[in-house]
């Protein structure tokens, strides 16, 4: 895609990937609209030269409101980034991990799908017979293709990411409205605080930008740091991968390490 002239729209980048990838767009020439829920960082994000717009993915009015405004401010609208996103450890053997992967899910499934559902109609309209350069990219994980067993529900849910995308641009196929799915390996956000291996932001976002600068955009944008997780299958390596992986069951409440390597 050319990113020099995009008007894009990326829900849950008010830190992190999101912001990362909002300055990188900004910087090269697109305009940004930015959506989260911390409207603590909205003067700061419009100071950059981002436009915020408040939005819960798990709430659709909230989405509703969002799509409507984005839209009455920018008609040029043409491109998505669904990349609000949540994950945490749970203990599978302990009952009370299900409201944290309730809300897993809710967000990072449900709330694609919803962003998604609500800026499809206005994409589709810009496709004009299949000759319009509108995207919507998904984010889904290197965990969802190499599971993580710390964090089952959000490998589950990433990969849950993974085939709806896979569905999305088979049946928006022809409409003008190409797809993209976006596969983060562990970087140094929030989220993957305390990953002795997790890649550099920075290094992160340049790398992401020269892929989707790319012609024709590739339906999965891979980074070199990802490329062990999504071909471990492949490659053979995926039960050594797991294994290994699951060692880190041993930071759970009464597990030791010997105890992760026989769960896996």
């Amino acid at each position: 895609m050319d990113i020099t002239s995009r008007t894009v729209f990326i829900a849950g980048a008010t830190s992190g990937i999101g912001l990362e990838l909002a300055r990188r767009f900004r910087a090269a020439g697109s305009t940004v609209v930015v959506g989260g829920r911390r409207t603590d960082t909205f003067t700061r994000l419009a100071d950059e030269g981002l436009v915020p717009v408040e939005i819960d993915v798990t709430d659709a009015g909230s989405v509703t409101r969002a799509r409507d405004e984005v839209l009455r401010t920018h008609p040029g609208l043409d491109t998505v980034i669904t990349m609000a996103g949540t994950g945490v450890p749970e203990d599978l053997r302990d009952p009370t991990h299900f409201g944290a992967a309730e809300t897993t899910v809710a967000v990072n499934v449900l709330g694609t799908i919803r962003v998604i559902d609500a800026f499809t109609p206005h994409l589709l309209a810009r496709g004009n017979g299949g000759n319009s350069n509108s995207t919507i990219i998904t984010v889904s994980s290197g965990i969802g293709f190499l599971p993580f067993p710390l964090m089952p529900t959000y490998g589950a849910s990433k990969a849950a990411v993974h085939a709806y995308t896979e569905a999305l641009r088979a049946q928006l196929a022809g409409t003008g409205v190409e797809v993209a799915e976006l596969v983060p390996p562990a970087v140094a956000t929030p989220l993957g605080s305390g990953n002795p291996h997790a890649l550099a932001l920075d290094a992160y976002g340049a790398e992401v930008m020269d892929l989707l600068a790319q012609d024709p955009t590739p339906p999965e944008i891979l980074v070199q740091g990802v490329l062990m997780h999504r071909w471990a299958e492949r490659d053979g390596t995926y039960a050594e991968l797991v294994a290994q992986r699951s060692q880190a069951l041993s930071m759970l409440p009464g597990r030791s390490k010997s105890s992760g390597r026989s769960g896996s």
